[in-house]
């Protein structure tokens, strides 16, 4: 009998490269607000580090789906 090997889909390059730098920016919202709608405090870091985790997340699950084709 054969053990079954799961393997986890792999993040696509763009995808780590949309995580960097929206991480750079939610470090720069925290030193510097930016200004832009909804980005007007230094506490709205929040939304630009929820922003890169659904990306990523969204990016996962859609790589998983199509990782047969």
């Amino acid at each position: 009998m054969q053990e079954a090997h799961v393997t986890l889909p792999r993040s696509p390059p763009v995808t780590k490269i949309i995580l960097v730098l929206l991480f750079c920016l939610a470090a720069i919202q925290v030193i510097k607000p930016l200004g832009w709608p909804g980005l007007k405090k230094r506490s709205d870091a929040w939304k630009l580090v929820a922003g890169a985790v659904s990306a990523t997340f969204v990016a996962l699950i859609l790589t998983a789906l199509f990782q047969g084709f």
